[in-house]
């Protein structure tokens, strides 16, 4: 040993030096705990190092040998434990993980210090070359925070490079989309009517008077729908009892009384199984409805007797089969006759609606959002019918009031009416 300080040690190792710091740990013995490195040429250059991670150490932004060499799939593990994400949320950053980012960097046998702003490019251009571009983002967005996360007890710094706004500014494509006349939600209507009957009907149209989320609807129960609720609300949290008396003066099928839904769960998968879940946001909420679809969804429910308010053809919830494939491309895009001895199930032709004709079936909402706007109701109501969070002061003070509740049911029947008029006079 040819250098010796109070934390620092230096050793010649045949033709190289290896400098040795006190960790600022101890061993379970008693004695101290020493990390090292070797390869040093000469022993000032070695002291030096020892010198610098001594400082480290000292201001908390030293990363020790063994947390350095943690290999990325057992930090991927740690990450996915700590996890406390909404349902939805937290498939989307395992499936990230365990589809792209996991087999990439075990593939590797990489350490999480062994992933620097070469290796983030490299895997970056990995996923880019296999995905589609918003889906790269997503597992690019899930890998940046894998690796902010790792900072600062296995890596000093973090490789994620932030996008800077530098130079021309560019405007992002944003999704066409046409406006939604009420004859268009009819005719949506109508071949959903074909496809899966009354339920199909009432689904639409319920879709668009009140902007429920694909999955709120198919996970809406009769406990939760108009003309049960309020009266067969299963009132589970304590908390909210202040609500469920309001909800029974305010709500129902009674005279002076508005048809409502109530917004408590939607239906998602978890693994194989069907299960409720919070809605989006956890944005719990009443909706109003106008008094054609409160009638609509009566007769429905007089009509079958599915725990489900709009059951599948087979009966069950519209989560459990793919809905976007299976009813809405057919409903939306058209479908040929289905007619034999070998159809189980005849049907005739189903028309293209051409303004949704390979357009999402999110965009009827979106529509729902568009006829609040058109109708003058006020910003606060609009996004919390929306299931949206409204910040700031507007947030904190405004507050759903009966009229703005009324004036939302009169604006969806008049719409009503007015088509009901437009295809009478089509038909004479």
């Amino acid at each position: 040993m040819a250098r010796i300080d109070q934390h620092v040690h230096i050793e010649w190792r045949g033709p190289t030096c290896r400098v040795k710091w006190w960790s600022g740990e101890y061993l379970a013995s008693g004695r101290k705990r020493y990390e090292s490195k070797g390869g040093f040429a000469d022993e000032d250059s070695a002291f030096e190092h020892g010198q610098n991670m001594l400082y480290e150490i000292r201001h908390g932004t030293h990363v020790k040998n063994r947390d350095g060499a943690t290999l990325m799939s057992d930090w991927l593990d740690d990450w996915l434990a700590g996890m406390d994400h909404a349902h939805l949320t937290e498939r989307s950053y395992r499936s990230a993980i365990e589809n792209h980012i996991r087999p990439y960097f075990q593939k590797q046998n990489a350490s999480v210090a062994d992933i620097d702003v070469l290796a983030y490019r490299a895997f970056k251009k990995h996923v880019n070359n296999v995905l589609k571009a918003s889906s790269a983002s997503n597992v690019m967005m899930v890998f940046g925070m894998v690796l902010d996360d790792a900072v600062p007890r296995l890596i000093k710094t973090s490789p994620v490079e932030r996008t800077r706004r530098r130079g021309k500014f560019k405007k992002k494509p944003k999704e066409r989309k046409k406006d939604m006349a009420p004859e268009v939600v009819e005719q949506l209507a109508c071949n959903a009517r074909t496809y899966f009957g009354d339920a199909g009907y009432a689904f639409f149209w319920t879709m668009a008077m009140t902007g429920m989320r694909p999955a709120e609807l198919y996970g809406l129960t009769r406990e939760y729908c108009y003309p049960n609720w309020p009266a067969s609300d299963p009132r589970t949290d304590l908390d909210e009892e202040e609500r469920y008396e309001d909800d029974a003066v305010r709500y129902g099928a009674g005279d002076g009384l508005m048809p409502a839904i109530r917004v408590e769960r939607q239906v998602q998968y978890e693994g194989s199984k069907l299960g409720f879940y919070p809605p989006k946001y956890e944005s719990y909420r009443t909706l109003v409805i106008p008094p054609f679809l409160a009638s609509l969804l009566d007769d429905l429910l007089k009509s079958h007797d599915s725990h489900w308010v709009f059951p599948a053809i087979q009966g069950g919830s519209l989560g459990a089969v793919n809905f976007d494939y299976k009813y809405w491309r057919p409903i939306a895009d058209g479908a040929d006759e289905r007619k034999g001895e070998r159809v189980r199930k005849p049907r005739p032709a189903i028309p293209e609606v051409p303004s949704f004709k390979g357009k999402r079936l999110y965009l009827v909402r979106h529509g729902h959002k568009a006829w609040l706007d058109e109708d003058g109701h006020s910003k606060f109501a609009i996004e919390s019918r929306m299931g949206h969070e409204v910040p700031g002061v507007e947030g904190i003070y405004s507050s759903v009031t009966v009229p703005m509740e009324q004036g939302i049911m009169k604006t969806m029947q008049e719409r009503w009416v007015l088509l009901q008029e437009r295809l009478r006079r089509q038909e004479t």
